[in-house]
């Protein structure tokens, strides 16, 4: 499908979470980075309205070491609503004390990853593949990034870098299941999609297409 070799990014950090889905209350990740996290990534690198990211896998440049966090969080989310009436009227306000909650996370420590991935221009952009390769290069080599990428949770920041090619995956094989994909916005409501997840060799290798006939997302 894709007639070039795909681009490659090192990325590294002290914790990850790429929580699974039937877990939510007490976070537990996944023990490999997830597409729609690596995507997260690479956007934060380099985004464009008329490009995307198609992920081709992901490698584990170490095996999953897993920590325990105690964290204090809070179950609610204020409202852009509620807290310009607030600013409006000099009342009310948002009491974190309250509403908070202490959960645990079952976390990633240490981890070490490679992302391969494309980056296609939209159709009716006009633009070349090339233009946005030689982007991400420049960007990667100069530690340039338009926000902090993470890794799955905002607190777990990343560094990135070049991809070092003496580098290689452990030697791990694992079926770890559904995963989740990225979301289908051609649909209303727009629909979860997923597909089925295996480390091969150290490598997540990611489909081009999800699973077909998803549900739409609950809730």
């Amino acid at each position: 499908m894709n007639r070039s070799s795909p681009l490659s990014v090192r990325v590294s950090g002290e914790l990850a979470c790429f929580t699974r889905p039937e877990l939510k209350a007490e976070r537990v990740s996944y023990p490999i980075m997830t597409p729609s996290a690596a995507r997260g990534i690479l956007e934060a690198i380099l985004w464009k309205p008329e490009m995307r990211w198609q992920i081709h896998r992901i490698g584990a440049l170490r095996r999953p070491r897993w920590v325990n966090v105690r964290r204090n969080e809070v179950s609610n989310m204020a409202v852009m609503r509620s807290v310009q009436e607030w600013a409006r009227t000099g009342s009310g306000g948002f009491d974190a004390e309250a509403d908070r909650d202490q959960r645990n996370t079952l976390a990633l420590r240490d981890v070490v990853y490679v992302i391969e991935a494309w980056p296609l221009a939209a159709a009716d952009s006009g633009a070349e593949d090339a233009k946005y390769r030689d982007q991400f290069r420049r960007r990667v080599e100069r530690g340039q990034c338009y926000s902090q990428p993470f890794l799955g949770c905002r607190e777990f920041s990343a560094a990135f870098g070049p991809a070092d090619v003496d580098e290689r995956p452990v030697d791990w094989d694992e079926p770890l299941g559904v995963m989740f994909f990225g979301f289908d916005y051609s649909r209303t409501p727009r629909a979860s999609q997923w597909f089925d997840a295996r480390v091969q060799a150290g490598f997540l290798t990611v489909p081009d297409a999800p699973l077909a006939d998803n549900d739409a997302e609950r809730g």
